[in-house]
C-alpha cells in the first residue's frame, strides 16, 4: 500500500464516508419505482440494489479517471482541499436528505472540489472545458434524454400490452421492473461509486503517495464498492418516498420505461466517461414515464422544489468547501477544526431527522403538508392540459356522488310512457 501520512488518512476515511452518503441518498434512483409500485419489498430492493452497486464498482474506472485527472489540476491542490470538498459534498447529501429531496450527490462532490481548488489556488486550478462538457452539459441533457425516452417507453409499452390480459401484464411487467431496476443499480455502481475512487487516487497524488496520472489502485476500489454497497443497503427512505409517490403515480408498466430508459442513459454515460449525476437521469426518467400514461401527471410543485434543490448543488457545496478549505489551510488544528465542524453538524442533522422517521415500513405513505392531510396537490397548468384532452374510459362511474348527481342534472329525463313531454331538470 501507498505510503499514507495521518492527514491522507483522514481525508480516505472523509472520502468514503462520502461514498457511504452517497449510497444510501441514491438508493432511490434504482428502486423508488420498484417500491412504490409493489414489485419488490423494500427491504429485499435495498438488499438487492447494494449487491448490484457492489459489482458496478469493478466495471469500468472511466468516471474516476475524469474526477482524479480531468475536472482539476492534480499538481496544484494540496490533502487539504480534498478534505474541505468532501465536507461540503456530504453537509449538502445530509441536508437534502432530510428534507426527502433527491440532489445529485454527484454534483456535490464536484462543487465542493471547484469550490475547494478555487479558494487554494484560484480559478486557474479548475479545468473550464471538462466542467463545461462533462458536467454542466450532462447535467441538463440526461435529464431530459431519459425523461424523452421514458415517455415513449411508456406509450409504447402501453400500446403494445394494450391486449395482455390486465393481470398477466402487471405481474410481467412487475418482472421486468425488477430486472431493470437491477441494471440501474449495476449502473450506478459504475458511475457513482467510480467518483470516490476519483477523489481518493486524486488526494493520494497530491498528498505524494501516488504518481500524477496513476489510475486507482485497487484497494481504493474495493473499499469505495463496499461503503457505497453499505450507505445503499441501509435506505434512503425519504426520498425513495418523495421519487417514489411524491412525483407522480406510477404504475408497473411506467416504473418498468423509468428503470429501463434511465440505465441506458447512465451506462452510455460510464462508458463515455461523463461524470453524470444519476439522480437527475432516474428524476427525469419517472416524471417522463408520468406524463407518458395517458391521464398520468406530474406533481409539479415538489418536481420545482426539485430543481431549485439542483440549481444551488454545485454553489452551495462549493461556498461551503471554500469556507472549510480557509481553515483547513492554518494547519492541525484548522484540520481539526474542519472534521469536528463536520461531525457536530452531521449529528444535528440526524438527529433532527429522528423527529419524524421515515423507514421501510411506511416508506409508501403519502408525505407531508397537503397529501398527509388527505388533500390532493392544486392541478397545474400541464394537469389541467392533460386532463381537458383526455376522455374518461368507456364506462366510467363517477367515482364522487356528487359528480353523479351534478350529471343528473343536467340530462333530460326520458319521457314517460304515456307520451308526455320530456322536461329537464334543474
Amino acid at each position: 500500500m501507498e505510503h499514507i501520512t495521518l492527514l491522507l488518512a483522514i481525508v480516505v476515511v472523509t472520502a468514503l464516508v462520502f461514498d457511504f452518503t452517497n449510497g444510501f441518498h441514491d438508493t432511490a434512483n434504482a428502486m423508488a419505482t420498484t417500491i412504490s409500485t409493489g414489485a419488490m419489498k423494500p427491504k429485499a430492493a435495498v438488499a438487492m440494489s447494494a449487491v448490484l452497486n457492489l459489482v458496478g464498482a469493478f466495471l469500468s474506472v472511466e468516471v474516476a479517471k475524469t474526477i482524479s485527472k480531468g475536472l482539476v489540476d492534480e499538481t496544484g491542490i494540496q490533502p487539504e482541499v480534498i478534505l474541505a470538498a468532501l465536507v461540503g459534498a456530504i453537509l449538502w447529501n445530509l441536508l437534502t436528505w432530510l428534507v426527502g429531496l433527491p440532489s445529485s450527490s454527484s454534483h456535490a462532490l464536484m462543487g465542493g472540489l471547484i469550490g475547494a481548488t478555487v479558494a487554494s489556488i484560484g480559478v486557474s486550478g479548475v479545468n473550464g472545458g471538462v466542467v463545461l462538457t462533462k458536467v454542466l452539459i450532462p447535467a441538463v441533457a440526461a435529464p431530459v434524454v431519459a425523461g424523452v425516452a421514458a415517455m415513449v417507453a411508456t406509450r409504447l409499452t402501453y400500446k403494445v400490452g394494450a391486449n395482455i390480459d390486465q393481470k398477466t401484464g402487471r405481474k410481467g411487467y412487475k418482472a421486468g421492473q425488477i430486472a431493470s431496476a437491477g441494471l440501474v443499480s449495476l449502473a450506478h455502481g459504475t458511475n457513482d461509486a467510480q467518483k470516490t475512487m476519483g477523489i481518493i487516487t486524486l488526494a493520494l497524488v497530491a498528498g505524494g503517495a501516488l504518481a500524477p496520472g496513476s489510475n486507482p489502485p485497487v484497494w481504493v476500489i474495493v473499499s469505495a464498492g463496499l461503503a457505497i454497497a453499505l450507505g445503499t443497503y441501509l435506505g434512503g427512505w425519504r426520498i425513495i418516498r418523495t421519487m417514489g409517490k411524491g412525483l407522480t403515480d406510477l404504475q408497473p408498466q411506467q416504473g418498468f420505461a423509468a428503470q429501463t430508459g434511465a440505465a441506458t442513459v447512465i451506462l452510455a454515460s460510464s462508458h463515455l466517461g461523463f461524470s453524470l449525476s444519476t439522480t437527475h437521469v432516474c428524476s427525469g426518467a419517472v416524471m417522463g414515464a408520468g406524463l407518458g400514461r395517458k391521464g398520468g401527471v406530474v406533481r409539479w410543485s415538489t418536481a420545482t422544489r426539485m430543481f431549485v434543490a439542483w440549481g444551488l448543488t454545485l454553489p452551495a457545496a462549493g461556498l461551503v468547501a471554500a469556507l472549510a478549505e480557509l481553515v483547513a489551510r492554518q494547519g492541525d488544528w484548522g484540520v481539526a477544526v474542519v472534521a469536528a465542524f463536520l461531525v457536530g453538524s452531521s449529528a444535528a442533522i440526524w438527529f433532527v431527522s429522528r423527529r419524524q422517521v421515515v423507514d421501510h415500513t411506511n416508506v409508501n405513505e403519502t408525505g407531508d403538508g397537503a397529501e398527509a392531510a388527505g388533500e390532493p396537490e392544486p392541478a397545474g397548468v400541464v394537469t389541467t392540459a392533460i386532463a381537458a384532452v383526455t376522455p374518461p374510459p368507456a364506462g366510467t362511474v363517477p367515482a364522487d356522488p356528487a359528480d353523479d348527481a351534478a350529471l343528473k342534472t343536467t340530462i333530460p329525463a326520458p319521457a314517460a310512457a304515456s307520451g308526455a313531454a320530456p322536461t329537464a331538470t334543474v
